[in-house]
């Protein structure tokens, strides 16, 4: 691959996914595209990029797709969905006990792993969501993976990756080596094909927001302008989970870390409104300097 359609290549992945290559990833794209061209019949990463140049969408998309990371497992990491049984939900719960309604958004949902954690987590609190409603929405960039979350079905190696045995026992149906999620843990994940570099406000306001290992592979600029967006679809007292090598330290104040639980996030409601009132154009530089 030469340089200047490595060049393209990488100008085409940040504007369409945000992906931000280094210059000396050319290596990584030719392990990935060079598949995708030959199975398109093209004969190399050349004709491909000729073929996105000359207007194809489909070929735009396959690129996208082989391109953006799909690494995700059961309860991965772990300390995430402790702080959701330990410290989000509980408070939570008391929080909307007048409401009796929690809305979850996983930001990266991949292959469904994510999502479906946090339903049997849900399902395991049992009685006390009794007459709740709770929903999950699984966004992702690839239609190809959300397709393959929405259907549930896993293989032998996929449920072993960080799902303890009483939980694939429990939830799960088997036919020779694949497992399938039980229907009534797949009801509660609704899905929907979104991009994070759009608006995505239509989504309405959440309590809770997983948003992890996705915004490890923007610049600055980038993930400052998500978190900034972010915290407009999140309630004044909701929880923003990150992945553990992501933080908003140094990026935006407009959230704040939650005590001795890492990765986790809270609303800085005072900053948000400052945010808000800037994207609107409702207030003076000068007046907020004043602040």
């Amino acid at each position: 691959m030469n340089s200047p359609d490595y060049e393209y290549l990488r100008k085409i992945l940040k504007d369409q996914s945000g992906l931000d290559l280094s210059a000396d990833k050319q290596y990584l794209i030719e392990s990935r595209l060079l598949p995708l061209a030959r199975k398109a019949g093209l004969p190399g990463i050349a004709e491909l990029v000729q073929k996105i140049k000359g207007g194809s969408t489909d070929h735009m998309s396959q690129v996208v797709e082989a391109m953006t990371t799909n690494e995700t497992f059961f309860f991965r990491d772990k300390i995430p969905f402790d702080h959701f049984r330990q410290s989000i939900m509980p408070e939570i719960l008391q929080a909307r006990a007048n409401r009796k309604s929690i809305r979850i958004w996983c930001a990266a949902g991949s292959t469904g792993q994510e999502p479906y954690s946090l339903a049997m987590c849900l399902k395991e609190m049992g009685a006390a969501f009794g007459g709740w409603r709770l929903e999950i929405l699984a966004t992702d960039l690839s239609q190809e993976v959300i397709e393959k979350s929405k259907a549930g079905i896993y293989s032998q190696f996929e449920v072993q990756r960080g799902l303890p045995i009483q939980m694939l026992v429990k939830y799960f149906k088997q036919t020779g080596e694949i497992w399938q999620i039980n229907a009534d843990i797949r009801a509660m994940v609704q899905h929907r094909q979104l991009n994070l570099l759009h608006d995505f406000s239509h989504l309405g306001v959440f309590d809770v927001i997983f948003c992890r290992n996705v915004l490890i592979y923007f610049d600055q600029e980038t993930k400052v302008n998500i978190f900034n967006r972010l915290a407009r679809v999140i309630e004044p007292d909701g929880f923003l989970a990150l992945g553990a090598a992501e933080t908003v330290v140094g990026l935006t104040d407009v959230f704040k870390s939650f005590p001795e639980r890492r990765g986790l996030y809270r609303p800085n409601s005072i900053n948000i409104a400052l945010a808000k009132a800037r994207a609107a154009g409702a207030m003076r530089p000068a007046a907020v300097a004043g602040l």
